[in-house]
């Protein structure tokens, strides 16, 4: 395995190519640790210790300190320690072992968003949001059905009367034109057309 190229990406820091192909990041004090130049072999007990030891422990302590400030799904920290520099199996690893004590739970963490969201976002936006985030569909589908129940529907016509009342519409004094502008404000919002139209048909003059 021969250095074939040393990038410095901060002060302190550097990428690491072998036979032209990105390894790692190491500290700048690393390299003169394990003797590593460009156009010189490294030797392979001294790879080894990186990617078995040194880089995977590195790997664990950010994952904890990045998760000290707030909740991340699996897929989100590790794209945070692949942006660091982390190869994607030892970033594998990290996650595996800061899940493995409850520190990353995607279905707690699709739970609460649910529920910090539930009032004011529709279930098809919760769950596009989510999705982007890594979680899958059927377990956004887990978590909801735990959070919201049988509930849904009414929650999601509550969800319609608030943004109906935040924009000041009355749909009995509203024309045709205005209703026809509210259902697509209410459904770029991502609810469903069925409950939008249930709601436009009552009397919501106390909003």
């Amino acid at each position: 395995m021969i250095v074939t190229g040393i990038t410095e990406i901060s002060k302190s820091r550097v990428k690491i190519e072998i036979d032209h192909e990105f390894a790692f990041v190491l500290y700048k004090g690393e390299l003169r640790l394990y003797k590593i130049e460009v156009g010189k072999q490294i030797e392979d007990a001294d790879f080894c210790k990186l990617k078995e030891e040194v880089l995977p422990k590195r790997a664990k302590l950010r994952a904890m300190n990045l998760l000290k400030s707030r909740a991340y799904t699996r897929m989100q920290l590790k794209d945070k320690l692949i942006q660091g520099g982390y190869p994607e199996d030892i970033a594998n690893l990290a996650i595996d072992y800061v899940t493995s004590y409850g520190y990353v739970d995607d279905e707690q963490f699709a739970k609460d968003f649910i529920e910090y969201n539930r009032e004011r976002k529709s279930k098809k936006r919760i769950c596009m949001d989510l999705m982007q985030k890594g979680i899958s569909e059927q377990l956004f589908q887990n978590a909801w059905d735990s959070v919201v129940g049988e509930n849904s529907d009414e929650m999601e016509k509550e969800q319609i009367l608030y943004w109906m009342g935040k924009k000041h519409f009355q749909p009995q004094n509203a024309t045709f034109e205005e209703k026809q502008k509210m259902m697509a404000f209410l459904y770029r919002k991502g609810f469903s057309i069925n409950n939008i139209r249930n709601v436009l048909s009552l009397d919501i003059t106390h909003i």
